[in-house]
């Protein structure tokens, strides 16, 4: 029988399924910035969606930390322990400087983040379920598998979110990722790698991290892309894999793993596409979704520069203006007094769950 769990709540009609935390952004002396990561975009993205008035803190979902035995839906308890080694925690986040912190530091300022974000992830899942999407600001670790950590991906948020929705809920019994990170998405590849619940479609640079040959094997549907990759190609590629993958298998849910290191000039991803061309990709694959009426959930994955924050709060506002997540809610329900204790109880969450 599936432990007890805090993440699977019944949540508000009146919340978005926009799932957040302050908890997610990482701020410790400094540190963070010897990353390329910007570890504190997720709260910016969020800045920008108040900004265009689409969102108020009250309407968005509260992410929780997942807990140890929450994590042990997959992950070994060898692997977690692991995680109490600094030099571990060093090595997956490729912050040196961390090899040398206590490790009761290392859990309250890198750890408990990125734990927090997986929750935010499972959380999603479940709301993609019940609402037709749902959105994590966060999440997206993508090389993380069961026993293994990598790339800044220290807990295997889609592994999870997905082995969660397959013990927990009735009728989920197939899952589609579509990983359009730059980078091959092999730690979700290995933890599949012989469940045929889950069809995989990855897009990524073939010459760069991981290279991960026996991860490959994983993948339904591969594209390999080369250095500097534009817009025009990548887009039609999208489309046309996008398209043959649901036309293929109609799943019960699909994880979208939407990088924005596909960026041109971005330090890592090693591809040229635009601003533009990210908000396209992103219509391209919900307008797949909702065409076809699969709940779907984007995590936010990978992305290197500072102007990445804009361009994910960009490509949710199209989302929204085109209808393709849901206009119903309005943020001036959040004004209506008659309304404000049940928006408060989204940022809360609520203590009765709704599934064991």
């Amino acid at each position: 029988r599936p432990h007890r769990t805090e993440l699977y709540q019944d949540i508000p009609p009146t919340c978005w399924p926009i799932v957040y935390s302050p908890d997610y952004n990482i701020t410790f002396m400094g540190l963070e910035k010897l990353h390329p990561f910007d570890a504190g975009k997720w709260g910016k993205v969020i800045d920008f969606l108040k900004e265009e008035k689409l969102i108020v803190d009250d309407l968005i979902v509260q992410a929780q930390e997942a807990t140890e035995e929450d994590l042990l839906v997959v992950h070994t308890r060898r692997y977690l322990n692991k995680l109490k080694w600094s030099f571990v925690v060093a090595t997956i986040t490729e912050i040196p400087p961390v090899l040398f912190l206590p490790n009761f530091l290392v859990q309250r300022k890198v750890l408990k983040p990125l734990r927090t974000q997986t929750g935010g992830t499972i959380m999603a899942g479940k709301l993609a379920l019940d609402r037709g999407w749902a959105i994590n600001v966060g999440g997206g670790f993508h090389h993380c598998s069961s026993d293994k950590g990598g790339g800044f991906c220290a807990y295997a948020d889609i592994t999870l979110t997905i082995k969660f929705l397959f013990e927990r809920v009735q009728g989920v019994s197939k899952a589609t990722i579509i990983d359009l990170d730059a980078h091959q998405g092999n730690g979700h590849e290995r933890d599949f790698m012989d469940d045929n619940r889950v069809y995989i479609m990855d897009a990524y640079n073939r010459y760069i991290y991981p290279g991960d040959g026996f991860a490959k094997r994983a993948i339904k549907r591969k594209v390999e892309l080369e250095w500097g990759t534009e817009d025009t190609e990548y887009l039609q590629k999208v489309q046309t894999h996008v398209e043959g993958t649901l036309n293929e298998l109609k799943p019960d849910i699909i994880v979208y793993n939407a990088g924005t290191d596909i960026l041109d000039g971005d330090p890592l991803g090693g591809l040229a596409i635009s601003p533009q061309g990210i908000v396209k990709r992103d219509e391209i694959v919900f307008k797949a979704a909702r065409s076809r009426r699969i709940p779907i959930l984007m995590v936010t994955s990978g992305g290197y520069q500072k102007r990445t924050a804009r361009i994910i709060a960009d490509s949710i506002i199209n989302l929204h203006n085109l209808g393709l997540i849901d206009k119903e809610l309005a943020t001036s329900g959040a004004e209506n007094p008659k309304v404000e204790q049940m928006l408060r109880k989204c940022s809360r969450g609520l203590s009765n769950l709704s599934l064991q």
